[in-house]
């Protein structure tokens, strides 16, 4: 457990901490390499942030643990968004900022990554976010 002295803080941390890794084991990335699964939450939730509707994205970051809505928030344009996107470009995005190879490529990545941060989300928020793609993109969810 975090100890930073404030409680909030420390749990927020350790909220974290589990999220990445979560994604270590799931990969079996070592220690060593812990920039990778923070890599790629960044990877995945700013091209799944740009594809939402402003709505969308507002009621899901709130539901993410405040560090990650940091991360998740980062660099976020509002009034560009949403970004449509075929499922190809959606997953070509997670690539392209994901700058490690991972063994599934892409789409295992985001599956992966998007099925830890459903842990963190109520189910009634999930399924909102679902219903807020096209059927074919909501597939790829978890």
């Amino acid at each position: 457990m975090a100890d930073t002295g404030f409680s909030s803080f420390d749990t927020m941390v350790d909220k974290v901490n589990r999220l990445l890794k979560d994604a270590e084991e799931a990969f079996e990335w070592p220690k060593e390499r812990r920039k990778q699964p923070y890599a790629a939450l960044r990877a995945v939730l700013h091209p799944l942030r740009d594809r939402l509707p402003v709505e969308t994205v507002v009621q899901f970051g709130a539901q993410l643990p405040a560090i990650v809505r940091g991360v998740y928030y980062d660099g976020w344009k509002p009034a560009e968004t949403p970004v449509k996107m075929s499922n190809e470009e959606f997953l070509a995005r997670v690539r392209s900022e994901f700058p490690y190879a991972v063994e599934g490529g892409s789409e295992k990545l985001m599956r992966t990554v998007l099925k830890n941060l459903e842990r963190h989300v109520s189910a009634g928020e999930w399924q909102h976010l679902k219903s807020r793609v096209p059927n074919s993109f909501a597939a790829l969810l978890p």
